[in-house]
C-alpha cells in the first residue's frame, strides 16, 4: 500500500476525499479480495479514510469485505472483524478527536498476535507529530460482548427503549432531555428538549411513530419520532412520574407516580381512564401483559400489584421483596412476571398461580431494570453494582455478566431480533451489547472501582495506583504487570506518595487514616490517625523523614516517618485540602483547598515575620496564593522549585512564582475540572474529568501531546526518566503510556 499512499499524498484534497470514498467499493466490485485486504489493513489508509470520511464510512468499509464474502479466508474475515470492532470501539473517543487513532487501535490491538495486525501498529507507531503511546492493552479490545459507547448525554441516563423494528434507541436523562440515536451507526439524530428536569422512563408505540416520556416535571409528553417534535402534553400528575409504558394494542398509556398513582390515559385524547391508588409509596414501574388485559406495577412498598386494565380493579398483590421493587416486566407468554429490587434480587412470578416461582439471584447492589429477550428465554437485570446479568429463564442459571459501565446501570432494553441489548447508566453513556453466548467476556487488569492516585518509585521499576475499591496495587513500570494488591483500608484509597528509596508508600484515605506500607512485602508498618474527615492527598519530604497529609478537615498533618509520631499540625484554610506537595529543597510546603487558594508553609526555619509571635500555626504559613475562582484540587512544583502549578474546577491551570508570588499565567484547554498535575522538566502534565490527559510545554504554552480515556482521569505520575506516564481512570484501569517527542525539524524538544 506504499504506492497507494504515495499516490494520495499527490493529491489535491477534494481527490483524496473522493478516492478514498470510492476506491474499496471499486475493489469489492471487482472483487480483488488480495487489495482490498490490503488496503483495510493499511494504517495510512484508515487514518486517511478516519479524516476525509469520518467513522461510519471507515467500519462500514469492512462490511463490503466480510458480508459480501469477498474475502473469504476465514483468517484474514477473523482479522479484518477485529480492526473493524476496534473501529467501532473507539468511535466515541474518535469523534472527539481523530488524532487518537494510534493510541486507540494499539491499546485494542496489541494483545492479537496476527503479523498484519501487528504490522498495522507498527505503522501507527510512526507518528510525525509528539504524541502518548499506549505501552499496555487498556482498553476494550474488539472481540468480546461491548459493541459500542454513545456518549452526549450531560447527566445520568436514567432510560432507554428501542424501536419495534430495531433501527433506533431513545434515551431519558437527568440532563432534562431525551436523545435518539441510530442503533447501527451509534450517530446522535436528534435531541427531544422539552422537559423541565430530570426525565425518569421512557416507552416506544408499538407502531414506531411516537415516544413516551415521564419526567420530574409532574408531565408526560408524547413525541413524534420522525420529526423530533412534541406532539402534547399529559398534565395531571401532581408528583414526579417515576414511570410509562404503552399497552401492545398502542391505544393507551400508563405512568407511575412519586405519590403512589398510577394513571391509565387515553393516547388518543390524552384524557385519564383510570387513577388506580392502592400502592402505600411511589411506583416505579410498570409493564403490561402482550394481551393488554392486565397491568403490573412494582412501588417503594416492597410490593407488586396486577390490575385488570378493563375494568380498573387491584386483581391481586405479590409480596417477598424486602426493598423497593424497581422493576417488572412480563414474559412473551404472559404467564410471568419478572421483578428487580433494592434487595439486589431478580424473582419470577406465576401470573396464573399468583405465587413466587423462584429468585434467580442477587447482585451486589440493588436492582435497576429487568428485560426478557423475544423468545422469553433469558432475564437481563441491570444493577447499582455496575453491571448487567443475563440469566437463562428455564435453567435459572447466571449465564454471564457484562462488565464496563463505572457507575450504576439504571436501564436496559433488547432489540426485537434478541440479539443485543442497550444499556443506560449513571456514567452518562449508553452501551451496546452482543447478546450471543459465543462473544467472550474479554477483561485485563485493573481496579474494581475509581483509581484516584498513582505514583512511581524514583528507581523507576514500580508504579502504585490507589483506588475506589480501598485497595493498593503495585504494578511493574516496565511491561505494566500487576505485581500485587495491598488491602486494610476501610475505605477509599484517595492518595498515594512514595519515599525517596523507594521502600515505602503512603496512602491516605477516606477512612481518615493515613498508612505507611513496605513496597517489597505490602505489610503496614504504621497508621497514622488523628483528621477527623477524608484524607485527599499525601506527600514526602525529598530526605525521606516526614510524611504531609492534607484532610477534608481543613488541617494538614506533618508525620515522622521514623517514629510514627504526629510533628505538628497546619491550620488556616477555610475549606478542606485537596493537595499538598513539598518543594524539591524540603523547605516548604504547598496546600491547594476547595477554599480557592494555595497556601505556602515553611518546614524548615523560615518564618512568617509578620505573624503573632505566640503562634505557632500561623509563623509558619509563608503566603496565600489567590486566583482562582473554584475548587483547587491540585498543586505540583517545578524541579527546580522556582514555580507552583495549580488546577482545579475551572478548567484550567495556573501558573505561579514563588519567588514573586504572583501568577505568571494560565493554560486552558480542558473542558472539565482538572484532579491532577505533574511536571517534568519544562513540562506539565495534567488530567481531567474530560477523560484527557494533556502534556504541556511550561515555556511555549502549548499542549503538545494527549491522551483520551473511556472515562473520567483522576490522577497522573511520571516516572524518572520524564517520558514514561502513568494515568488514572474513573472506568478501574491504570494506563501506561510514553511520551513520543517528534521534534520539528530545526527546533528541538527537550524535555
Amino acid at each position: 500500500m506504499n504506492e497507494f499512499t504515495q499516490g494520495l499524498d499527490k493529491m489535491l484534497p477534494a481527490e483524496q476525499t473522493h478516492c478514498l470514498g470510492i476506491l474499496p467499493s471499486q475493489l469489492a466490485a471487482t472483487s480483488d479480495a488480495e487489495q482490498l485486504y490490503s488496503l483495510l489493513t493499511d494504517y495510512n489508509f484508515i487514518e486517511a479514510k478516519l479524516s476525509a470520511s469520518g467513522i461510519q464510512p471507515l467500519i462500514e468499509d469492512y462490511d463490503l469485505a466480510t458480508n459480501l464474502d469477498i474475502v473469504t479466508s476465514d483468517r484474514k474475515a477473523d482479522t479484518l472483524k477485529l480492526i473493524q470492532e476496534a473501529i467501532r470501539l473507539s468511535a466515541h473517543i474518535l469523534a472527539k478527536d481523530k488524532t487518537q487513532l494510534a493510541a486507540q487501535l494499539i491499546a485494542r490491538l496489541m494483545c492479537f498476535q496476527i503479523p498484519e495486525i501487528q504490522a498495522l501498529l507498527a505503522q501507527a507507531k510512526r507518528q510525525k507529530k509528539t504524541w502518548l503511546r499506549p505501552l499496555t492493552p487498556s482498553f476494550t479490545p474488539p472481540g468480546g460482548r461491548l459493541l459500542r459507547t454513545l456518549t452526549g448525554h450531560t447527566d445520568w441516563v436514567q432510560a432507554v427503549a428501542v424501536t419495534p423494528d430495531g433501527k433506533q434507541v431513545i434515551s431519558a436523562s437527568s440532563d432534562h432531555n431525551l436523545k435518539v440515536w441510530h442503533l447501527e451507526t451509534g450517530t446522535e439524530l436528534f435531541t427531544l428538549k422539552g422537559h423541565l428536569t430530570y426525565v425518569n422512563a421512557v416507552a416506544v408505540t408499538p407502531d414506531g411513530t411516537k415516544v413516551i416520556s415521564g419526567s420530574w416535571d409532574n408531565t408526560i409528553k408524547i413525541w413524534d419520532l420522525e420529526t423530533g417534535t412534541e406532539k402534547f402534553t399529559f398534565v395531571g400528575d401532581t408528583f414526579a412520574v417515576e414511570a410509562v409504558t404503552v399497552t401492545p394494542d398502542g391505544k393507551r398509556v400508563i405512568s407511575g407516580s412519586w405519590d403512589g398513582s398510577i394513571k391509565v390515559w387515553d393516547l388518543q385524547t390524552g384524557s385519564v381512564i383510570f387513577n388506580l391508588k392502592s400502592h402505600a409509596s411511589f411506583v416505579q414501574s410498570v409493564a403490561v401483559t402482550p394481551d393488554s388485559k392486565r397491568l403490573i406495577s412494582g412501588s417503594g412498598d416492597n410490593s407488586i400489584k396486577v390490575w385488570n386494565l378493563e375494568t380498573g380493579k387491584e386483581l391481586f398483590t405479590l409480596t417477598g421483596h424486602q426493598d423497593w421493587v424497581k422493576a417488572v416486566a412480563v414474559t412473551p407468554d404472559g404467564e410471568k412476571i419478572i421483578s428487580g429490587s433494592y434487595d439486589g434480587t431478580v424473582k419470577v412470578w406465576s401470573l396464573i398461580t399468583r405465587e413466587q416461582l423462584f429468585t434467580l439471584g442477587m447482585h451486589a447492589s440493588f436492582v435497576q431494570a429487568v428485560a426478557v429477550t423475544p423468545d422469553g428465554k433469558r432475564v437481563i437485570s441491570a444493577s447499582g453494582d455496575k453491571t448487567l446479568k443475563v440469566w437463562n429463564l428455564e435453567t435459572k442459571a447466571e449465564l454471564f455478566t457484562f462488565i464496563n459501565h463505572i457507575a450504576p446501570v439504571n436501564a436496559v432494553a433488547v432489540t426485537a431480533d434478541g440479539k443485543q441489548i442497550v444499556s443506560g447508566s449513571s456514567d452518562k453513556t449508553l452501551k451496546v451489547w452482543h447478546l450471543e453466548t459465543g462473544k467472550e467476556n474479554l477483561s485485563f487488569a485493573g481496579h474494581d472501582d475509581w483509581v484516584n492516585a498513582v505514583a512511581v518509585t524514583a528507581d523507576g521499576t514500580k508504579a502504585i495506583s490507589g483506588s475506589g475499591d480501598n485497595s493498593i496495587k503495585v504494578w511493574n513500570l516496565i511491561n505494566g504487570e500487576e505485581l500485587f494488591t495491598i488491602t486494610g483500608h476501610k475505605d477509599w484509597v484517595k492518595s498515594i506518595a512514595i519515599t525517596p528509596d523507594s521502600k515505602h508508600i503512603i496512602s491516605g484515605s477516606g477512612d481518615k487514616n493515613v498508612k505507611v506500607w513496605n513496597l517489597e512485602t505490602g505489610e503496614e508498618i504504621f497508621t497514622f490517625t488523628g483528621h477527623t474527615d477524608w484524607v485527599n492527598s499525601v506527600a514526602v519530604t525529598p530526605d525521606g523523614k516526614m510524611a504531609i497529609s492534607g484532610s477534608g478537615d481543613k488541617t494538614i498533618k506533618v508525620w515522622s516517618l521514623e517514629t510514627g509520631e504526629e510533628l505538628f499540625t497546619f491550620s488556616g484554610h477555610a475549606d478542606g485540602i485537596k493537595g499538598v506537595v513539598v518543594t524539591p529543597d524540603g523547605n516548604r510546603l504547598i496546600s491547594a483547598s476547595g477554599d480557592q487558594t494555595l497556601k505556602v508553609w515553611s518546614l524548615g526555619k523560615e518564618k512568617n515575620i509578620f505573624a503573632n509571635l505566640g503562634n505557632f500555626l500561623t509563623k509558619n504559613q509563608l503566603f496565600t496564593l489567590k486566583g482562582h475562582e473554584s475548587f483547587v484540587n491540585a498543586v505540583a512544583v517545578t524541579a527546580d522549585g522556582k514555580w507552583v502549578i495549580s488546577a482545579g474546577r475551572e478548567t484550567t491551570l495556573k501558573v505561579w512564582s514563588l519567588s514573586s508570588r504572583k501568577e505568571l499565567f494560565t493554560l486552558a484547554g480542558h473542558a472539565d475540572a482538572v484532579t491532577s498535575v505533574v511536571t517534568v522538566g519544562t513540562k506539565a502534565i495534567s488530567v481531567s474529568d474530560d477523560n484527557t490527559l494533556k502534556v504541556w510545554d511550561l515555556l511555549s504554552r502549548d499542549v503538545i501531546a494527549s491522551f483520551r480515556g473511556d472515562s473520567a482521569l483522576k490522577a497522573c505520575a511520571v516516572a524518572p526518566d520524564g517520558v514514561t506516564i502513568v494515568a488514572a481512570e474513573a472506568s478501574g484501569q491504570v494506563h501506561f503510556l510514553r511520551l513520543e517527542v517528534i521534534p520539528n525539524p530545526g527546533f528541538p524538544s527537550p524535555l
